[in-house]
């Protein structure tokens, strides 16, 4: 990442609260194709969430503490803030001198854009203030959020106008936080209602509906130049897996996350200059 940052735009999606089964069986099934087709030889990597939910996931994401892969280490991160004694800051690491990552980037040139899903994003109070406060820009309307069945639509929409709107010089740091794997998500499984509510099937049927416009996303992040993407969960969620629901708790289908990371092709010189 040394050499990428300052090259190359940077895309960072957070699959908020997907499970790595789930996302490894639609991979594996072909149901998810326009995710599958970027994926490191069509699988997801398995890896640790660094969180049991939202905000605590993010916190260390933006720290530098991605996913950690889930083998013996130790891992050599992408990301890292200098600090004395780290055992997993290595030769290729971008390391920064900002308390985190998101101001690391800026310092480096970056122009830093949130677009936001969860409530922990939408800036109405103060705690939904302190993530998306780490960047420059950032984006929230209610079509984004959990309850909204066009929830990715909507922000796909939004970072398409943002790149649009920047010099062509200007590299970018985009965040898109996907809201509509999370609960409530009955509404996108043909069939489902309010009353069966959320289920495994449910969830799956949600990561399908992102896959359907993901590509508009990848397409915009790298139309100016060649971009790396990482595409991980934060953290996944439990649907009476062991008598648990939800997430915020220690159950191997929390803390067990998809991952991925590739670049994106920018555009051909002529497109480019353009």
């Amino acid at each position: 990442m040394s050499s990428v940052v300052g090259t190359d735009d940077l895309l960072l999606v957070t699959l908020d609260t997907l499970r790595f089964d789930v996302a490894e069986e639609l991979a594996a099934a072909g149901r998810i194709p326009n995710l599958a087709r970027h994926l490191p030889g069509g699988v997801w990597e398995r890896r640790h969430a660094p969180g049991s939910f939202t905000y605590a996931s993010h916190q260390a994401i933006f720290a530098g503490f991605l996913p950690t892969p889930a083998a013996p280490g130790p891992h050599p991160r992408l990301f890292a803030a200098r600090f004395a004694g780290s055992e997993t800051t290595a030769e290729g690491t971008f390391v920064y001198d900002t308390p985190d990552l998101v101001s690391g980037l800026a310092q480096a040139g970056y122009r830093t854009v949130c677009v936001g899903g969860v409530g922990f994003f939408n800036r109405q109070g103060p705690l939904g203030s302190v993530l998306p406060g780490l960047f420059q820009d950032s984006h929230w309307e209610p079509e984004f959020g959990v309850v909204s069945p066009t929830s990715f639509e909507s922000q796909v929409d939004r970072a398409e106008k943002v790149v649009a709107s920047l010099p062509h010089d200007q590299r970018l740091f985009l965040f898109v936080n996907v809201s509509a794997l999370h609960q409530p998500n009955w509404f996108h499984l043909p069939g489902a209602t309010r009353e069966s509510g959320d289920t495994r099937e449910t969830h799956a049927a949600a990561l399908e509906y992102v896959d359907r416009h993901i590509g508009r996303l990848f397409a915009a992040a790298s139309s100016r130049r060649r971009c790396f993407a990482i595409v991980c969960s934060d953290h996944g969620t439990a649907y009476g897996d062991g008598g648990y629901t939800g997430h915020r708790l220690g159950h191997e289908v929390v803390w067990t996350v998809p991952y991925a990371q590739f670049f994106l092709p920018g555009p051909g010189p002529a497109e480019g200059a353009r």
